[in-house]
Parts: C-alpha cells; structure tokens; sequence
C-alpha cells in the first residue's frame, strides 16, 4: 500500500469539485484563447468551450461507471446497493461494469497508439522495397541501436537490410500467435519486470491479439472476475507501451533522433504575411513531408501575394515537428478551434487523433480548408486528400497548393491574432539527455542524474503527460503540478498537450527557471549548463520529449535510470502525472506506468468509483503487486503533494538500503 508522510493524504481524493464552475465557459487559462473566446462570443461561433459547459450535468452513472452498454438488452444502469436493480440485466455487479468500462478504454488507446506506429511501420516497408522515395534513414546510429537491442545481426550489414530485418520483428510484434513476448517491449525492459509480468501473466505477445483478446473477454456473458478483468487490461497497457515504443524508435530512425532546438508557441506563430498551414494530429509520416514540401513552394506562395508558407503545429503532430524541426507549435487540443478563429489559417492539414469534428463547423465561418488524409478519419464537409507514402511528396505539395489557393480567399475583416507567443526549448529525446549528462560523467552518465537525487540536490523526475480536460479550466492542471514540482526541486520532462501547456505559457525556456525552479533543480540545471558550453538554447525549467507516442522515453528514463541504480523501477524516484486526462490513449498510458511501477496521479477522475473494490485495485492493491498506483485527485496542489510524498519514500528508502549495501559490501537488497 502507498505510505505518504503527510498521514491527511490517503487514497481518496479531496473534497475538490469533479467539473470546475461547471457553467462558466471561459474555461482556459490560456490568454490568447481568452482572447480568441471573446471573438467566438461576439460572433456567436460555438466552440468546446460552449459545448462542455452544455453537457453540464454529466451522468452520475457514467462518470462512476455503473452504465453498462456492452449489450443492447441494456443500457443498464446500477441503481441500488442490493436486490434487482444492484445489477445489469445479465446479472453482472457494479464491479463487473466497472471494471469492463475500465479496460475498454485500455483497449482503445492501445488500439490508436498501434495504430500511429503500424503507419510508421508501413512507411519504413516500403522505403526499403522502394516504394517510398521521398523517405531515408535520417539516423543509422538509432536504427543500429535499435537493432542490438532487439537481437539483428548488424556486422558487415547495410542499414536498409538491418531495418528489414527490424521491421519483421515490428510486423510480428503486431501479429504473433506464438506463446513468445513481444520483441519491441522485451528489449528493453528490466530482468524484474520481466519476471514480475511473466508470474502474473500479463507479458503481451502481440499488440493486435492482445487488444482483441480484451474486447473478447469484456463482451456479453464471458469475463465477470473483476480481478481478472483488470489483469486483462494491464496486459493491453503493456501492449500500448510496445507500439509507443515501435513508433518512437522508427520515427526517430526515419525522421532524426530529436536534439536541443529553439522555436515559438502560441496563436502569435500564426503570421498574416504568410500562407499558414495548421498540421494536426500524431502522425510525423505525412507532416515531415508537409514540412518539406512548404519550403519548397515559396515561389508560389508569393505569386498569390504571400511572403512563404508558415507551417504551425496543433496537438501532437506540432510536437512531432517542434522537436525535429523547430516548427511552431500554435496551441494543443482544447483550443484546436480558435486556430481558425484567427482568420488566417489558409489550410488544416489533420491525420489521426484528438482532431474535433467541430473544426470543420467554424472552419465554415472562415476561409479555411480542413483537409483529412487518413482513410479511417474523415469530418462530413471537409475536402479529402487520401496520403500514400509512395507518393508522399507529390500529396504534400497538393496540399501546400489548396493552402495557397484559399490564402485568396481570406476576409482582411475576420483576422484577429493574439500576440501571444514564447520562445521555448524542445528537442530532449533520450539520446539528447544522456548526451548533455555525459559532458559531466563521460563513463557513466545517467549517475549524474540519480546522484544528484542520492545527494539530496533533486528529489526525483516526474513526466508530464496527458490531455486537456475542461472539467477544469484548460492547462490550469497542468501548470498548477509543474509549479509545486519544480519549486520543490523535482527534475520534470513532458510529452503531449502537457508539453504543448507548458510551451504555450512560457514555462518551456530558461528564462522560466530562475523564475519557479526551487534552488536545487537550480543549481542542477545550471550544472549542466556550464558542463555543456556548445548548447546555446540554454536549458528550460521542463524538459520537451515529444509527443503522446513518446511517453515511452519516459519510460526509457526510469529503466536506465533503474539500471544505473541497480534496483528495478518500482524503486526508483520517479513519478508520473495527467492533471488533465481525457483521451482512453491517456488511460492505457497511465495503466502501464501504474504496471511499470510508477506512482501515477490522474486529475480528470476516471469512471471508477461505481466499485470501491475497483477502486481499491487501482489505488492500493495495485502497489503491492507492481510497485505503481494511481493517484486520482482532482485538486492538482494535492495530487503534486502527494507525488512529493511518492519521491521522498522512494528516495529514503533507496537511500538506506544503498547504505546498509556499502556497509556491509553486499549486493543491494531487492525485496523492498
């Protein structure tokens, strides 16, 4: 069971509301959306944020999770704690329900982050058969890397025969029916996880099986055992790990492993002298191409007035590109739409994912053009360019061409820019980090982090990760946890809208660090500044590593980190936090790190509470079986204050189990 030393803090959460000023709709903290808000209400253009304060109240059965709709005799709702209406048609209790919703949205972002990397997986197959010219290996020390850890032979070999051989490996990954582990996530994982998933069966052995199995076993009338239920779902976390960790490696062999880079946020990137084209979405297949062909194509954006193309980001497709190719990132999620609003947004250019369908209603307000490019995802209204990686450059530049062509048709009248934008540093993959840490310990360089965190300098490292819920006031959550964090010296890193929060206001740039980090992270940070002279983007308060795919470099951190440290994950200082849940990805991301063994808050309540049986597994149980738990509180001081009780146990508890090893020259202790 998870010990804190403030003994106020427990497994439940505070009195905190669930739905913050369910009925104001300014519910952002964002001033440039604010800005934009203003415009939306004057102009009666609906958005998310009329949209969330309209559903207000949400279903009391929903949001616990006692609404069974797995079946069409129902929907079935649990009414009462006993007799008939304590259960569904079927017969299945509260915890049944619970525990099936639960798992389900397991299932679905286990399902959406395969699916990004079967893409990426697609792509790399076809460069090397040469169906996909417009694509190259960008990084050959990643792939080969990749390759040791995965087995692949790479003496006296090309690097386009090793990715077909890691390929195959990522194509089994996906399809194996053999009674073996999936390769991708085997090959990094520590010996006591392996152990731990092998004894309690949960080692997936592929992604597609794995989600399909779980569909199977929470349909009507098959699993009712909540327990293993749950087991089920952990096991389809571990598969969503495996296909983040499939993305994120390809993406970096084929796109470039991402290094320190200097860029801008906010609604100010979007710049009226130019054509403007919003990429949005996850995937880097068709936006690094986007990329390309806009650079290409200046000429003919001035021919129509313009002075170039300026590509901007929203979402995790503008993380993608900020950290490989310094792209402004515009706004994340939940202000998706006041992109458009500006009046100078010529083309939305979306791939998969976090995409409103209501873009295309306000884009109607507009100029703008809401293209879509996958098969699987399409807006009634919108126009359709079907990508194909054979023809990748050839698609971009029809769709740099619709852009130009709508720039003609823009109103000088409906153009409202914030001036909102602040420079930021991105760019921090694993490799970048291990880099900047070596400058300081050539031989060993993750001990520079974990010493600084024995020495007392640093308390820990959270990742930051998730997505805008607007059952609070949108990166409100966010920016709450990172300010008790790092005043309190915790070394934090972020993917995803978290990231795009912390971008968006400022908080991604040195200047931010004298500002809030306490005076250890301080002293930290400044360290490595002056260990690496070479760096002239300085290092910012939070640091960027990538998208929602890539939580798996978080993950990469806490096993090196944990191998360094000679204990496994559940022993390490290091947390996790979604202040601002919403999307089942985050669900499926927040279970393997519970799995991992990684103490995880979540501030968006998830549909648990219909069971204290289930919410005693995820809460408590939880730990005495992996080491991680979730921390479900919705007031994001608590939840940080809680993570800071998580890393001082961990770090007190390492610290005297390393010192009773040194005392007595033995191997550290492993069963604590």
């Amino acid at each position: 069971m998870p010990r804190y030393r403030d003994l106020t803090h427990t497994a439940r959460p505070s009195n905190a509301p669930r739905v913050f000023e369910p009925k104001n709709p300014l519910r952002t903290t964002d001033p440039a959306a604010l800005e934009m808000l203003k415009i939306a209400h004057e102009s009666k253009i609906e958005t998310v944020f009329d949209r969330v304060v309209a559903q207000q109240p949400q279903c009391q059965f929903g949001y616990k999770g006692v609404c069974c709709r797995i079946c069409i005799a129902g929907p079935c709702r649990v009414k009462a704690d006993d007799g008939p209406a304590s259960k569904g048609i079927c017969g299945a209790n509260a915890y049944t329900i619970v525990a099936r919703n639960l798992v389900r949205y397991i299932a679905g972002g286990a399902a959406s982050h395969s699916e990004h990397s079967r893409h990426v997986l697609h792509t790399a197959h076809a460069m090397t058969e040469g169906h996909a010219p417009d694509y190259q290996i960008k990084s050959p020390a990643k792939l080969r890397k990749l390759a040791e850890k995965l087995g692949v032979s790479t003496l006296d070999r090309g690097d386009m025969e090793i990715l077909t051989d890691v390929i195959e490996i990522g194509y089994a990954d996906f399809g194996r029916y053999q009674e073996r582990p999936l390769a991708f996530l085997d090959s990094f994982l520590t010996e006591g996880r392996r152990k731990k998933f092998k004894h309690t069966n949960i080692m997936p052995k592929a992604i597609d099986g794995t989600v399909t199995e779980l569909i199977a076993q929470t349909s009507m009338g098959v699993d009712a055992d909540p327990v293993n239920i749950i087991f089920g779902g952990l096991k389809a976390s571990l598969a969503d790990l495996a296909g983040e960790y499939i993305g994120t490696t390809l993406s970096d062999v084929l796109f470039g492993v991402p290094e320190p880079i200097i860029s801008e946020s906010n609604l100010g990137v979007i710049n009226p002298k130019m054509v403007n084209i919003a990429v949005h979405g996850h995937n880097p297949v068709l936006s690094e191409m986007v990329v390309a062909a806009a650079r290409k194509m200046t000429d003919e954006a001035k021919k129509v007035g313009a002075e170039g193309v300026n590509i901007v980001g929203i979402c995790c497709t503008g993380n993608e590109l900020l950290m490989r190719e310094g792209v402004y990132l515009a706004t994340s999620s939940a202000s998706q739409e006041m992109a458009i609003m500006t009046g100078a947004l010529d083309a939305m250019v979306v791939d998969i994912q976090c995409i409103y369908p209501a873009v295309q209603q306000v884009a109607e307000c507009f100029h703008t053009k809401v293209v879509t490019t996958e098969s699987i995802m399409k807006i009634p209204g919108s126009q359709h360019l079907a990508f194909n990686a054979t023809t990748a450059m050839e698609d971009a530049e029809k769709l740099v061409k619709i852009a130009i062509e709508a720039y003609k048709n823009r109103d000088p009248k409906k153009i409202s820019i914030p001036s909102e934008r602040h420079k930021l540093v991105a760019g921090f993959s694993i490799e970048a980090l291990t880099d900047i840490m070596a400058k300081v310990n050539p031989e060993r360089p993750m001990s520079v982090l974990t010493d600084a965190i024995l020495n007392g300098q640093i308390k820990g490292v959270a990742l930051m990760a998730g997505c805008n819920n607007l059952k609070r006031l949108q990166d409100e959550g966010h920016v709450t946890v990172l300010k008790e964090l790092v005043k309190n010296d915790v070394f934090v890193i972020a993917t995803g809208c978290s990231a795009g929060a912390y971008a968006k206001l400022g908080l991604m740039s040195p200047l931010a660090v004298d500002a809030y980090a306490g005076p250890g992270l301080k002293s930290f940070l400044k360290m490595l500044e002056e260990a690496n002279p070479q760096l002239t983007t300085g290092l910012p308060l939070v640091f960027h590593v990538g998208a929602c795919v890539d939580n798996s470099r978080g993950m990469d951190l806490a096993i090196a980190m944990a191998n360094e440290l000679g204990v496994d994950v559940p022993r390490v200082p290091f947390v996790a936090s979604a202040p601002e849940a919403m999307h089942e990805k985050a669900v499926a991301i927040g279970t393997w790190c519970v799995t991992m063994g990684l103490p995880t808050h979540v501030g968006s309540m998830p549909p648990v509470e219909g069971s204290d049986l289930i919410y005693g597994i995820t809460t408590q149980i939880a730990h005495d079986v992996f080491g991680g738990n979730f921390i479900l509180e919705m007031d994001p001081v608590l939840g940080a204050r809680k993570l800071l009780d998580a890393l001082e146990y961990r770090t007190w508890k390492l610290r005297v189990h390393q010192q009773a090893a040194e005392k007595y020259n033995t191997p550290m202790a492993q069963g604590w």
